[in-house]
């Protein structure tokens, strides 16, 4: 079940700080979803985005062919960074644009479908209209709009799609708040942590192995399913870090979100211990932690499964894996400060120690800016600040 976004060597080969080799992408390869658009098309070559689109005269070609044409150019791109997004943020970005233009017809009564480079005003007002009379939640509508900036972006528009306000949107319950309101964790709702992981793993060891390497190890659901529990494992030489941040012989490689790596020390038995688990889990040297016999789409919908089954969902015990993720980074504070962060009500801090706690905090979680410690451990208090929390982390 090899994952586009992990494909490299293994961590401690000689090329693990060099240049990497490319493996190559399978038709099958469980990491590109359905339904994706190819890539630049050869017959452009050397030819600018605005000359391909002035080939797609508006008024002359069908709506949506100018939209494959635009998804085809632009929707491997980042809209604020020099950097290419992940497969599953191509796929959502497609589906939405492709379905935006069609409820223009469907749902919101336009005749006439509008080029996508005539995008006005008018269509974004009504298809805002229809997502309220069709109560989508605040944060699926913030991020259709995020999208259609995307788009805007891509037609040299950049100020097109306003803010929440602009279309009647109440701006308190649409804007998005970073940090944490309420505790997440596990422990915060009563979950005896220790005993129901045994139960899961007594029921489906990969799954299982799963949970012990978020708990010990603050890994996302699929950088647990996707960790190779032999060849993760380096030397803290073979890491890159500088000595004075060498905390243990021994270090577990993770490739995260956006492709940042990041690399958590073995300096405790329980994530030496969650390690040795999934050793004894997996069947093979460079196996990783989903089962073998299924590809990772079905690996992620039995994880969803087996924990749906014992609970582990917001309906039944009020928590999912991400809050077990939570209940890591919330402890690694606390080990480091010796006080509870403020999402659990916790005192304020003078503004360096709180500052050195949360660094190491989002560096743990894989997060390059010091401020997203704060959707685990909630806000600095007043007293702090005046610190920045948006420096990004070295």
């Amino acid at each position: 079940m090899p994952d586009p976004s992990s494909h490299s060597p293994p961590p401690g080969s000689p090329s693990r700080t060099r240049q990497r080799p490319v493996r190559r992408l399978h038709a099958d390869s469980p990491g590109r979803l359905p339904a994706q658009q190819a890539g630049r098309r050869q017959s452009w070559a050397g030819q600018t985005p605005a000359q391909v689109l002035a080939k797609y005269r508006p008024g002359k070609v069908p709506a949506p062919k100018v939209l494959e044409v635009l998804l085809a150019l632009f929707n491997t791109q980042h809209t604020a960074l020099e950097k290419t997004v992940s497969h599953k943020t191509r796929y959502d970005r497609a589906q939405f644009l492709r379905r935006f233009f069609r409820d223009l017809h469907d749902k919101a009564g336009f005749k006439l479908l509008p080029d996508p480079r005539n995008l006005g005003q008018k269509h974004l007002r009504a298809m805002v209209k229809v997502w309220q009379q069709e109560h989508l939640a605040p944060a699926t509508i913030q991020t259709y709009l995020s999208f259609l900036r995307g788009l805007a972006l891509w037609l040299g528009k950049p100020g097109l799609v306003r803010a929440p306000a602009y279309y009647g949107l109440d701006v308190d319950e649409y804007q998005r708040h970073e940090a944490a309101q309420r505790d997440r964790s596990w422990s915060a709702h009563g979950v005896e942590i220790d005993a129901l992981i045994d139960e899961v793993c007594a029921f489906d060891r990969y799954v299982g192995a799963s949970l012990r390497l978020i708990r010990a190890l603050g890994l996302r659901r699929k950088e647990s399913v996707l960790f190779r529990p032999f060849e993760s494992v380096v030397p803290f030489e073979d890491t890159g870090l500088p000595p004075e941040e060498k905390s243990a012989d021994r270090y577990v490689w993770i490739k995260g979100k956006g492709g940042r790596e990041r690399h958590v020390p073995l300096d405790s038995p329980g994530r030496i211990a969650a390690v040795e688990f999934a050793q004894s889990v997996v069947g093979s040297r460079d196996a990783h932690m989903g089962d073998p016999a299924n590809d990772l789409k079905k690996n992620l919908r039995r994880f969803d499964y087996v924990l749906a089954k014992f609970g582990i969902t917001f309906a039944q015990l009020g928590v999912t894996a991400h809050g077990l993720r939570h209940e890591t980074l919330i402890d690694h504070f606390q080990a480091l400060t010796g006080e509870q962060p403020p999402v659990r009500g916790g005192p304020m801090l003078d503004p360096e120690s709180d500052r050195t706690a949360r660094l190491a905090v989002s560096r743990l979680a894989g997060h390059s800016r010091v401020r997203a410690s704060s959707a685990y451990l909630g806000q600095p208090g007043a007293a702090c600040g005046s610190q920045r929390t948006d420096e990004p982390l070295s």
